[in-house]
């Protein structure tokens, strides 16, 4: 769990939506309210994609408006965003064989994601048409406003294996297969996948629901491998908001890349055109894993004893031997096996990423303890420059690997962001 901060990208201008669409921030703007009124369907094509330009809408009971984060952008969204509450991620292994069914499905979901980011139902929801036909939307999210959804699309080492796609040829350098490290104890159920979908939001069901529609369009191409829900974001890529807290209690990503700091970000996350390539120009890696956390050995843990484990006193976050969260860490006067020492970008010849993780819990694990850790997402430029160094270093050293194993892993190349309505998630790999 490198720490590392990060940043809130800007992501593109939105179009204006079509003039028959309800004003956006009015109290009629809701996916209940645009059920029905045209544009959206999914037999229009990329053509739906004046949906992008509604950029806020108003829960039913009026208590809060929440912007829609653009979908077009040089960068996909939620990478470099603001992070929101809540996460669905799912990883989907590839069914079809057929390179134009895979170009097809892609296609499709770009025509669904964007819609759904911009609050609206997928299709023309199918309410009021032939009753003997499946719905277009399953309706959980109906009425409910955008939530800052973003959706962001990655592509696993094994769609560019040989004598499946023709993609071999394509397949970055920096697209490696991550080494099993000291500790690992992965679940192959939990790992891996040929395409993944990250879902931030701050309403659970708006995430839950984005990632339900895309399984449903792919079904027959695509069966999702794994999935992993979230909440409690353990980092920000705002750096003048709180730093949020892991289930541990101690404050995380307080050093992450800031969305606001382009230079960082163009040197650390965002993949080049000189790269190697030219498809990814302007895309991240991203490295998901999960940790599961020993909550109760932890809990039985002395105070000093935690924050000698991290390197930070846990109430303020203040690094050894300073006074605030955000003072300079001087790593020397921390423990050889303190987490922050360990992750700092010092201690591996600058090796940085943007963390975007979420806390988990997922019931108990049979022997009356909690199954409850991070699912920790990381992008950077280049996966043999970012975590693998880092990771090396923690999994050999650390003194937090008494309290946590790392149980799934996952790697993936996320492409650049979808221009315009006439582009579409994967264009520059499979056009």
């Amino acid at each position: 769990m490198p720490e590392q901060a990060e940043q809130s990208g800007r992501l593109g201008q939105a179009e204006r939506s079509e003039p028959s669409a309800p004003k956006a921030g009015s109290s009629a703007f809701s996916r209940r309210a645009v059920l029905g009124w045209g544009g959206a369907g999914l037999a229009l094509g990329a053509s739906a994609g004046g949906a992008a330009g509604l950029l806020s809408g108003s829960d039913d009971d009026g208590s809060r408006t929440r912007s829609a984060v653009p979908f077009h952008g040089e960068h996909q969204a939620g990478i470099a965003s603001a992070v929101q509450d809540r996460l669905h991620f799912a990883a989907f292994d590839v069914r079809t064989g057929d390179r134009a069914d895979l170009v097809r499905l892609l296609k499709e979901w770009t025509v669904a994601a964007r819609l759904m980011t911009a609050g609206l139902p997928v299709g023309e929801g199918g309410f009021g048409g032939l009753p003997e036909a499946p719905p277009d939307d399953t309706g959980e999210a109906l009425g409910l406003s955008a939530s800052r959804l973003t959706l962001t699309i990655g592509f696993g080492p094994g769609l560019f294996a040989r004598d499946r796609f023709g993609l071999e040829a394509e397949r970055p350098e920096a697209l490696v297969d991550l080494e099993t490290f000291p500790g690992d104890n992965l679940d192959a159920a939990r790992s891996g996948g040929d395409l993944c979908v990250q879902a931030c939001a701050d309403d659970p069901q708006v995430a839950v629901h984005a990632i339900r529609q895309l399984a449903r369009i792919g079904f027959g191409r695509v069966a999702v491998r794994w999935s992993q829900l979230g909440f409690g974001k353990t980092s920000s890529t705002t750096p003048d908001a709180q730093t949020p807290r892991n289930m541990m209690g101690f404050k995380d990503g307080t050093r992450n890349v800031s969305g606001t700091d382009s230079a960082a970000l163009d040197k650390h996350v965002w993949a080049a055109p000189g790269d190697g390539s030219a498809w990814m120009a302007g895309g991240s890696y991203l490295v998901a894993r999960r940790i599961r956390m020993h909550i109760e050995t932890w809990d039985r843990t002395s105070l000093q004893e935690q924050e000698d484990v991290f390197g930070r006193d846990k109430g303020e976050g203040a690094p050894v031997g300073r006074s605030e969260e955000r003072d300079e860490p001087f790593l020397k006067a921390m423990k050889p096996d303190a987490h922050v020492r360990l992750a700092h970008p010092d201690t591996n010849g600058g090796a940085t990423i943007l963390r975007r993780g979420y806390s988990f819990t997922d019931g108990t694990d049979g022997l009356g303890r909690l199954d409850a850790g991070l699912f920790f997402l990381a992008y950077q430029r280049d996966v043999r420059k970012g975590f693998i160094p880092i990771q090396r270093g923690l999994a050999r050293h650390d003194a937090l690997n008494e309290y946590i194993q790392h149980v799934g892993s996952a790697v993936f190349a996320v492409p650049p962001g979808v221009r315009d309505k006439d582009d579409w998630w994967g264009r520059t790999l499979l056009s």
